[in-house]
């Protein structure tokens, strides 16, 4: 794939804002090219991060262009087999794998352990990024789950918000009266399902000898499965449909719902169809078995890497630096209502309550098997028919095996 142009018209927006750099060579100056995926931070961030940097970095030149999540697997797995840059790359936690897997990203271990402190890490963002002991992703921020409530439904009926799975089993069972749903929570909520299965020790997939097999029929994976269904009964959310259907922001906004697993992403969108629950919205996070453990949590976000290929390594090494340190993962947190990407740096979000309750949950993030042919499970996702099955009365254990020999074919192919 060819070098982006200086000023590529993706990047308009940012670039109006953070100015155009001159190709390497010309004037002395080099320019390091940095692909940020849509909505991963704000033209304000961009603008005060590049206008930072490059008054701390004479002679170099930030350019940053805004990329696109649909089809993005294929452009960035074009782009580092190719020649010319980019320089840095924005990719989501659980893709590195598979373009790790192509041997053309540039091993950051050193600097992992030198200047990052990479032992202090998220476990679901930096997890996904080592590959056989190496290093390729460098974490930058993360989103995960949690509970969004109704204050006024818990107060009426003189629920606190839980810390154990036992106690929000029985709050969300006292909840469930008067016309109100205890919980919405849809049948093939299948990144919730994951955190119950680690939660009880489980995985959805497991390697054994350099191949990877699906692992639902485990007993840990079934006690997460028994747990879901459990809690899935308090509510009448459908057991043949995902959150998206219908998107459960809007059906927590009708006001007869006393709460929904969700990233705070959703916040915005629950308010938008229903203003006036704009002070009644309380957040905690996804209760563990012990109240000292909150469950662990599937983590999304995203990881920086950079391309063997890149023309300017050593600035973009720099670049990657800047933005997993202190001083940038505080300004993208407060910016974007991210968790930072070290759970030694939550206390930068404390003022933030559901970004605060995100952060504790994500100090136990996991992230999907690090399989580089996971998106394959996920593009025909066996563990939704799975979690339908069981809801309906199928035999767990048999409904198990079904999804695990889908998954299993997927990811050795």
């Amino acid at each position: 794939m060819n070098r982006p142009l200086a000023c590529p018209l993706a990047a308009v927006s940012v670039l109006a804002l953070a100015g155009c750099g001159l190709l390497p060579g010309g004037s002395g100056t080099r320019t390091v090219n940095v692909w940020l995926m849509r909505d991963s931070a704000s033209d304000d961030f961009i603008k005060r991060f590049t206008e930072s940097f490059e008054a701390e970095h004479a002679g170099v030149e930030v350019n940053v262009t805004i990329q696109d999540w649909t089809g993005i697997g294929k452009k960035v797995t074009e782009a580092i087999q190719g020649s010319g840059g980019p320089d840095v790359i924005e990719v989501g936690n659980t893709q590195v794998a598979q373009y790790a897997d192509t041997d053309k990203l540039y091993d950051l271990t050193l600097e992992s352990v030198r200047d990052l402190g990479g032992q202090d890490w998220l476990p679901g963002l930096a997890e996904p990024g080592s590959i056989n002991g190496s290093q390729f992703g460098i974490p930058w921020y993360a989103a995960n789950r949690i509970v969004i409530y109704n204050k006024d439904i818990f107060g009426e009926a003189g629920v606190e918000p839980p810390k154990t799975r036992a106690a929000w089993l029985a709050g969300t069972e006292t909840l469930e009266a008067g016309g109100n749903q205890g919980i919405y929570l849809a049948g093939q909520d299948w990144y919730t399902l994951s955190g119950f299965i680690w939660d009880e020790g489980g995985d959805l997939a497991v390697e054994k000898g350099g191949a990877w097999a699906g692992a639902l029929d485990s007993p840990a994976a079934q006690r997460g499965m028994a747990f879901y269904k459990e809690l899935q009964a308090l509510g009448d959310g459908p057991k043949n449909a995902d959150e998206q259907s219908p998107p459960q922001a809007e059906v927590f906004a009708k006001g007869d719902v006393a709460q929904i697993i969700a990233p705070p992403s959703a916040i915005p969108a629950i308010l938008k169809a229903n203003p006036g629950l704009k002070d009644k919205l309380g957040f905690f996070p996804i209760p563990g078995k012990k109240a000292d453990k909150p469950c662990v949590v599937f983590t999304g976000g995203s990881d920086l890497i950079i391309p063997e290929n890149a023309p300017q390594r050593a600035a973009a090494i720099d670049v990657v630096t800047a933005l997993a340190g202190e001083k940038w993962q505080g300004e993208l947190a407060r910016a974007m209502n991210y968790v930072p990407n070290k759970p030694s740096l939550a206390s930068l979000v404390a003022g933030q309550k559901a970004t605060a309750a995100m952060a504790v949950g994500a100090a136990r993030g996991r992230a999907t098997p690090n399989s580089p042919q996971w998106a394959d499970v996920e593009a025909d996702n066996p563990i939704k028919p799975y979690m339908s099955a069981v809801l309906g009365g199928a035999d767990p254990k048999q409904a198990a095996e079904t999804a695990n020999e889908k998954i299993t074919g997927s990811l050795a192919e």
